[in-house]
Order: structure tokens, then C-alpha cells, then sequence
């Protein structure tokens, strides 16, 4: 046929489909397909393709793009990858859809890292540290063995564990090795607090001491509590060691002279925690900078200002019940803007600026008897007398536990503690390593719990 009488003949049957209703336009092409050949199939494969297969993440500006896969999980971003080299490339480029996946699971992010193929490793590594804390895999134990008697008192810094003990003596552990780096020998230890130099301990005997690690050498004594010494918390600026005890008083000296500068009453009951902290916050009773004690018993937390002023008054005194009806656990933390404690209804934060109550966890379901270890901005660490819990704080969904042994229980708190706690701030891909949680053991152990690495 010749092209002009193919033109008009092409027209005039294109006139007559565009008047057909759908059901007759499909009998016309089924009939036209039926008659085709492998040339003519062959192109209407290739024409329906480009028309019902469209790839938008090509066709699209890549920032419209981006919009859209933010949208997506990421599972169903990662089977997008599979799809073709050109969805691999853009989705590999989209380093805020990564950087938020990463967010959700928990994971601290650096702004200042633009790279998408990193993010979207840091999110697979976070993927496989979730999935190992859901199925209890994240986590491995060790001991430390070397006390005689039993294990009263445990701080943790830097990778580094001092215990007192019963035997008279204070060991300084490697957490890493589990080797004893120090051991000195020292009254019966209560509580104790240590840096590179010295270690701070209080004793049973009513007593507070400073020793000399490398020696072992008693540099300082400070006597005048009635009744045994349950917390001390020292600040080498300052110059000042402050401390809580079983007469119901806090006492406030100086640390280098081991005379006592103040003697703050108002507690009714055993004085288990103290806690000297920089404002870091603004109010009517303080600015940021100002230093501040925190005092804690069985009912009440009480807020000092620290000062050389023998009338030193109380700033303010908080507690979850004006009836004393319920306790405190000795669980206390102060960062210079929130206050958290653990009760017997669950978890309270307060704000330090106006003192409200800012946040209340209540356990109402399994682990409902947990205590608190620590608390950060995503996750918070508890523990009963079976388990140690990651309770994800977005949800106040348990997203993690691991089993514990039975170990020497405290009701003042001080035979057990957190490790490394800036990874309850946020996982960074390195803060998950190294001691999680320590305890003492009825045969004079201690009990290690520590991250596995994460492969």
C-alpha cells in the first residue's frame, strides 16, 4: 500500500477505534495481536514497557526523590536496592532517609558526616545491635576474683572498677583484662569513689578516708558522722568532699584539710546518696555554674546549695508522696538540668530549672518490680532480681533484656551499678562496648556484664 493510501486508511481506522466503547476496542486488538507476527509483538512489548513501567525515581528530581523514599522502612529500602544499579545509586545518595532510619533504632547522629554509604552501614550495624538485644545475644559475662569476704561497695570510671570489701581492702580492677591493679589495705568500705591518684572510701565505723593508690597510704581521715558513712561524692576544684549517712545528716568538708565545714540537717531517715553536680540551668534559687548537692533517704531528695555558710538552707525538697507512703529506690541522677529517681511507682523526672515533675514510667507490666540503674535520652537500664532490661524510652518498651545470676542484694544500691551509660544517650557505633552492669556475688565475686562485640 502506498504511504498516502496507508495514511488515510491509519486515519480513518483510528476515527473508527475512538468510537468504539472498551469492550469492542478490546475484541480489536485481541484480534489485531492474534494476527501479528514476532516483529509486530516484539514492539508492542517494548512500546507497553516505556508506557506502564515507568521508573520514577529516574524520571524525578532526585530531591523529589529523596521525599519519597523517606516514606518507605527499611526493609523495603534495602529490597529497593536490589531492584537495578540506577535505584542502588540514588537510594546510596540519600543520606537523609539513612540518617533518619538510623535515629529511629536510637543511633546518635553527626550531621557533619554527609556520606549516605556510610549511614546506611551504620544502619545495618545498628539493625544487627537491635536484633541481638531482642534476642538476648548482645551481651556476654565475667568475674573478678580476688575478695575474701563480702563485696559492700563498687564504683566504675573509665573502664576501671574499685570494690571495698569486708576483708579490709580495695581493689582497682581492669574491667577489659580482669586483672587487680591496686590493692590496698583499708577500713571496712561502705562506699567508695576513686580517680587516678587517690580513692575516697566511707566506712561502716562512721569514718571517711583518703588514700594513695600508688602506696597505699592514708592521706587524709575526716571523723565526726555518728553513724555510718553510705555515700560520699568529692570535687578536687572545689576542694570539697561531701557525704551522707546512717545519722541522718550530710556533712560537707574540705577535702585537702579534712576539717568539716557544714553539717546539713533535715533528713528523718538514713542518708543513702549524694551527689555533687554543676547547674547547669537557670532559676530563682540558681544559675548555671553554681554547684549544687543533691541528698537522697528513703522518702525525700533534698537540694543544697554549696556554700561555707554554717546556716545553710535547704533549696528545695522533692518526693513522690506527702504521706510517705511510698519509697525511693537508691537509684539517684543529676546531670545539672533533670533530677531522676526510682520509687516504688516507677520511674520520676523532674526538671532541675522549675523542679516539675516532668516525666512519670510506670512499670505497670513486665518487669513491673524493675529498679533503675541509669537513664538517658533514648534508653534507660533496669534490672530486678532475674533480669537486666533496655527499656527504649520513645516507646517505654522493653527492647532488650539478659539473665542475671543470684546476686548479693542492697537496700541502699551500693553492691551493684551501670557501666559505660553515654550509649543510653544514643548509639554511635562505638559506645557499645565494654562493661555494661557489676555486681557482688554471695562467694565474694564480682559480676561482670559486658557488651559483645558487634560483628
Amino acid at each position: 500500500m502506498e504511504k498516502e493510501a496507508f495514511e488515510g486508511w491509519l486515519e480513518s481506522v483510528s476515527t473508527s477505534f475512538l468510537a468504539l466503547n472498551d469492550h469492542q476496542r478490546n475484541q480489536s486488538l485481541d484480534r489485531l495481536i492474534s494476527l501479528s507476527g514476532a516483529a509486530q509483538l516484539r514492539h508492542l512489548s517494548n512500546g507497553l514497557e516505556a508506557l506502564l513501567k515507568r521508573d520514577f525515581l529516574r524520571l524525578l528530581p532526585l530531591e523529589l526523590a529523596f521525599y519519597l523514599l523517606r516514606w518507605l522502612d527499611p526493609q523495603t529500602l534495602l529490597t529497593c536496592c536490589l531492584v537495578c544499579k540506577q535505584w542502588n545509586k540514588v537510594i546510596n545518595t540519600c543520606t537523609e532517609v539513612w540518617q533518619g532510619v538510623c535515629r529511629d533504632l536510637g543511633w546518635r547522629i553527626d550531621d557533619s558526616i554527609q556520606d549516605a554509604v556510610h549511614w546506611k552501614r551504620v544502619y545495618l550495624k545498628a539493625k544487627l545491635r537491635m536484633k541481638q538485644l531482642k534476642e538476648e545475644d548482645a551481651f556476654e559475662t565475667s568475674s573478678l576474683i580476688g575478695h575474701s569476704a563480702r563485696v559492700y561497695a563498687l564504683y566504675y570510671k573509665d573502664g576501671l572498677l574499685c570494690t571495698g570489701s569486708d576483708d579490709l581492702s580495695a581493689k582497682l580492677w581492669d574491667v577489659r583484662t580482669g586483672q587487680c591493679i591496686y590493692g590496698i589495705q583499708t577500713h571496712t568500705c561502705a562506699t567508695v569513689k576513686f580517680d587516678e591518684q587517690k580513692l575516697v572510701t566511707g566506712s561502716f565505723d562512721n569514718t571517711i578516708a583518703c588514700w594513695e593508690w600508688s602506696t597505699g597510704a592514708k592521706i587524709q581521715q575526716f571523723r565526726g558522722h555518728t553513724g555510718a558513712v553510705f555515700s560520699v561524692d568529692y570535687n578536687d576544684e572545689l576542694d570539697t568532699l561531701v557525704s551522707g549517712s546512717a545519722d541522718f545528716t550530710v556533712k560537707v568538708w574540705a577535702l585537702s584539710a579534712g576539717a568539716c565545714l557544714n553539717t546539713l540537717t533535715g533528713h528523718t531517715e538514713w542518708v543513702t546518696k549524694v551527689l555533687l553536680q554543676e547547674s547547669k540551668v537557670e532559676s530563682m534559687m540558681h544559675s548555671p555554674g553554681d554547684y549544687i548537692l543533691l541528698s537522697a533517704d528513703k522518702y525525700e531528695i533534698k537540694v543544697w546549695p554549696i556554700g561555707r555558710e554554717i546556716n545553710c538552707k535547704c533549696l528545695k525538697t522533692l518526693s513522690v508522696s506527702e504521706d510517705r507512703s511510698v519509697c525511693l529506690q537508691p537509684r539517684l541522677q543529676f546531670d545539672g538540668r533533670y533530677i531522676v529517681c526510682s520509687s516504688d511507682l516507677g520511674v520520676y523526672q523532674w526538671d532541675f530549672a522549675s523542679f516539675d515533675v516532668l516525666r512519670v514510667i510506670r512499670l505497670q507490666q513486665d518487669p513491673a518490680s524493675a529498679s533503675l540503674l541509669s537513664f538517658g535520652k533514648v534508653f534507660a537500664l533496669l534490672f530486678d532480681n532475674h533480669h537486666l532490661y533496655v527499656m527504649d524510652l520513645r516507646t517505654e518498651a522493653i527492647t532488650g533484656r539478659w539473665p542475671l545470676p543470684a546476686y548479693r542484694k542492697s537496700k541502699r544500691g551500693s553492691s551493684f551499678l551501670p557501666g559505660i551509660t553515654s550509649w543510653l544517650n544514643g548509639f554511635d557505633g562505638k559506645n557499645d562496648s565494654g562493661l555494661v552492669f557489676a555486681t557482688s556475688m554471695p562467694d565474694h565475686s564480682i559480676h561482670l556484664v559486658l557488651w559483645k562485640e558487634n560483628g
